[in-house]
């Protein structure tokens, strides 16, 4: 008796796999994009803002680790995405409060926009709060932010950490006597 082989089932995941080829060479920026969309999960955008450097850096830490749980694991994995896309040339463009978006990785100028999502510690009701409210105003302060989405202190530090508030004041009061 011969074995038998699904051979459409084999069929249909070589096809699925040359056409995950095709977009990842002709069309770097939007495979990459797509796979952070969904799969974005465990990427931590904060290291990739820092750049190509700083995402080794962490591979390596990562990788010298005695073990690692299944979320390290993703996110080791994602890191090594972004090693990739790094060093191919694709870009990434930091969180906006006025151009991300909450979840998606958008194509902006041939470059990927990372969502507040990707942020490690900002939820997704957060996120979500952020790019809904940003969409339609503009923030005058910090705590005018704050009183618009609703969040908290800590998505503010993740905030300011990453570079998204600078220049923007911490109180909307103007003091007469200066």
């Amino acid at each position: 008796i011969k074995y038998m082989f699904p051979k459409a089932h084999a069929a249909a995941y070589q096809i699925g796999a040359i056409r995950l080829a095709y977009f990842k060479v002709y069309h770097p920026v939007e495979f990459y994009a797509a796979i952070f969309t969904v799969r974005g999960d465990d990427l931590d955008g904060g290291i990739v803002m820092k750049g190509h450097e700083a995402v080794k850096r962490r591979i390596k830490e990562m990788r010298a680790m005695e073990s690692l749980n299944k979320g390290e694991e993703d996110q080791l994995t994602m890191l090594e995405v972004a090693n990739e896309m790094l060093a191919r040339g694709v870009e990434v463009l930091p969180v906006d409060l006025y151009k991300s978006d909450w979840r998606a990785y958008r194509i902006e100028d041939g470059k990927i926009r990372l969502p507040f999502c990707s942020l490690s510690g900002i939820g997704d009701a957060a996120a979500d709060s952020l790019a809904e409210v940003g969409k339609t105003t503009e923030y005058m302060s910090i705590e005018d932010m704050i009183q618009k989405t609703k969040v908290n202190k800590s998505v503010i530090e993740i905030l300011r950490e990453c570079g998204c508030l600078e220049g923007m004041p911490e109180s909307s009061q103007m003091s007469l006597f200066m």
